[in-house]
């Protein structure tokens, strides 16, 4: 295994360098990220590991405080080259005193790393203290590439940078957002690190090829834990009797707790989504769905239901189909007497498989009544996850806002989200499949291959849903 690659990551107070390497490593707790000037006051490593082992070793470096201060008097040191004017600074007692901070800098440059990569606020003017810092960076013989910060700001003064750096002869320059990175933005980087240092091209193009398979795998597993929450909620079957079903009160507060039960596995769902992307649970939300308008059926000749009993009676999909020309009979008025003696006469010795069904027929009959999540319910809360999983993929590890998915915003109003609904059919006829209630091993296993459908089925969506779309204004800070 080779040795990581050692990067300094160097540049003015509140440029942003934290927040780039919190996104990079995608360790939304490193260091200290903060409006307030000079928040990282030490060098502080981290490592950016590919299958388990550190490839990127990025060292934190605290900002350069007084640039143009420290250029005039590395001028005035003795020494044959810029860089034996950098070590004669180092070594003498303005490196711990006045100047203690850059020295911080410089050392680590010098003595510890292999490139350094120089974040600059695109949002700031040019002044001559940046001047001066990337003249001083360049006087320790290190390559040197900058990367341009907060580049899609309204306030931006991108052009007039790149034509500074240009001046410094600093050709290799990357942007990348560190609070809300572009698509393709950790690739230029490491590509563009890649000119500067030839030696490790093959390493870095690796590190390109391992993060491209990473994202995938993310966005796989996100696709599984969204179809996963959906299940839940299809499968989801509520009961209440006939008494408290001709009771408005009663019945508005079975349909709230339903409701409430709803938002529980979206909330869990959103947090499983969270902890996949490397984000803390609460730093996003799904926007409470619509009430829902009673879905007030018993879904007792779901298709799937008789094609279970189908299976069970060793009949096949014929006698299922067979079973729900019988159960509309019994829906359009059998009596609970005549229900029974109709249960008698097809029951025998198949009764065995008759079970579940028989015994939602007696709700039926009797007024138990069943309620179940609407499709457009299932629509929008699909709309919603995948809307959060396009956001999560493009959101840096530096934002400190909570990210908040705007209803009505969908990439698809419908069309190929109905597909999804249409895989969810099945779980209607299993409220075993609802997360928390004990299934045995097979229904497990039946779930399990449902849910694997409908994940395809969100991954196949995810191209349709562009990062950004679903985000609310984003308050970036920039340590």
């Amino acid at each position: 295994m080779p040795e990581p690659i050692r990067i300094a990551v160097v540049g003015h107070t509140n440029a942003g360098k934290t927040s780039l390497l919190r996104t990079l490593t995608r360790q939304v707790d490193f260091g200290d990220v903060s409006d307030r000037p000079g928040t990282t006051r030490h060098a502080e490593a981290i490592d950016l590991k590919v299958n388990g082992a550190p490839a990127v070793r990025f060292t934190d470096t605290p900002g350069l405080e007084d640039s143009v201060a420290l250029l005039e008097f590395l001028n005035r040191l003795p020494g044959d080259s810029r860089p034996e004017r950098v070590r004669a600074f180092l070594a003498g007692p303005e490196s711990r005193e006045t100047f203690e901070q850059e020295a911080k800098v410089l050392r680590t440059l010098l003595e510890q790393a292999d490139a350094a990569m120089l974040v600059i606020d695109t949002r700031e003017p040019v002044l001559p203290k940046f001047r001066a810092e990337i003249e001083i960076l360049t006087w320790c013989a290190k390559p040197v590439m900058p990367v341009l910060n907060f580049v899609r700001a309204p306030n931006s003064r991108r052009e007039e940078w790149r034509q500074v750096l240009l001046e410094s002869n600093l050709h290799a320059q990357a942007e990348f957002d560190a609070v809300a990175p572009f698509v393709g933005a950790e690739r230029q980087l490491y590509g563009d690190l890649a000119t500067l240092l030839q030696g490790r091209r093959q390493q870095l193009s690796d590190i390109v090829d391992y993060l491209a398979l990473e994202a995938a795998d993310r966005r796989r597993a996100a696709c599984r834990i969204a179809a996963s929450g959906l299940v839940d909620v299809a499968a989801m079957r509520r009961q209440i009797s006939a008494d408290d079903f001709s009771t408005e009160l009663r019945r508005t507060e079975f349909v709230k707790a339903l409701h409430d039960d709803v938002g529980a596995h979206a909330r869990r769902t959103v947090d499983e989504l969270l902890q996949v992307f490397a984000f803390r649970r609460g730093d996003a939300e799904v926007a409470r769905l619509p009430q829902m308008a009673a879905r007030w059926e018993d879904d007792l000749f779901n298709p799937e239901t008789l094609r279970e009993v189908g299976k069970k009676l060793g009949l096949g999909a014929v006698i299922g189909a067979g079973i729900g020309v019988v159960a509309d009979v019994a829906l359009a008025g059998l009596s609970l007497g005549a229900a029974t003696t109709l249960g008698a006469t097809l029951g025998g010795a198949i009764s065995g498989g008759w079970k579940p069904l028989w015994r939602k027929l007696e709700n039926r009959l009797s007024g138990v009544q069943e309620l179940t999540v609407e499709d457009a319910v299932l629509m929008l809360l699909a709309d919603h996850l995948l809307q959060l999983i396009g956001a999560l993929e493009q959101r840096g590890h530096a934002a400190m806002d909570k990210l908040r998915l705007a209803p009505g915003r969908s990439a698809d109003p419908a069309g190929d989200l109905r597909e999804v609904v249409r895989a969810l059919e099945p779980a209607r006829g299993h409220p075993e499949w609802e997360h928390g209630q004990h299934a045995r091993r097979r229904a497990e296993d039946d779930r399990q291959q449902s849910l694997e459908e409908v994940a395809r089925h969100l991954e196949s969506l995810m191209p349709k849903y562009p990062s950004g779309n679903a985000l609310a204004p984003l308050r970036t800070l920039s340590a």
